[in-house]
């Protein structure tokens, strides 16, 4: 994939909250800026620093209240504990239901999906997901299946770490395709 030229321009959200995986928000991160992708971290509050599950910082460039789907391409939601403290935002959950409704990349990863559970995009739609919250992605409506990655349109999810290099493909194949924010 010719990368750079169908990325250019795009600008994608990677949520972070208190006890969040480290490889989950990093590796996306920086994959997403070497493809050219303006990559922002986002939090309940903006300029906060929040610790990952063994104590890495991140901190937060913009808050929830700040996103405006029409300011970003995409959205990926990482996992480890930090998507049980994202989802009772609701401003977070109010942005990634309008991302997947406008059709641009809504991209999650283990725990991640919990979010998309809170966000109600979940029915009718195939997705994978840590399996402990296997149950959790069944009730709220989506075919379960036990793969590496798994997209069904603009959506896309993976299991855990080590699914991240075939999740990075995948979030950025969908991007490269899907509509531009503007």
């Amino acid at each position: 994939m010719s990368e750079g030229a169908n990325l250019q321009n795009r600008r994608v959200a990677v949520y972070v909250d208190a006890m969040y995986q480290e490889m989950e928000v990093w590796y996306p991160y920086f994959r997403l800026q070497e493809a050219g992708v303006e990559t922002i971290l986002v939090g309940f509050e903006a300029g906060r620093t929040y610790a990952s599950k063994f104590g890495y910082p991140a901190v937060a460039q913009k808050s929830y209240e700040q996103l405006r789907p029409a300011d970003y391409d995409g959205v990926v939601i990482p996992g480890g504990y930090a998507p049980d403290h994202m989802r009772r935002h609701a401003r977070a959950t109010q942005f990634v239901k309008e991302m997947d409704a406008q059709g641009k990349l809504v991209a999650s990863i283990c725990h991640g999906p919990w979010v998309l559970c809170s966000a109600g995009v979940l029915r009718g739609r195939k997705a994978t997901c840590f399996f402990a919250i296997k149950d959790d992605v069944i009730h709220a409506g989506a075919e379960y299946e036990d793969a590496e990655v798994v997209v069904d349109r603009n959506l896309v999810t993976s299991r855990k770490p080590e699914d991240l290099p075939a999740f990075c493909r995948a979030l950025l194949e969908v991007l490269a395709k899907g509509p531009a924010r503007g």
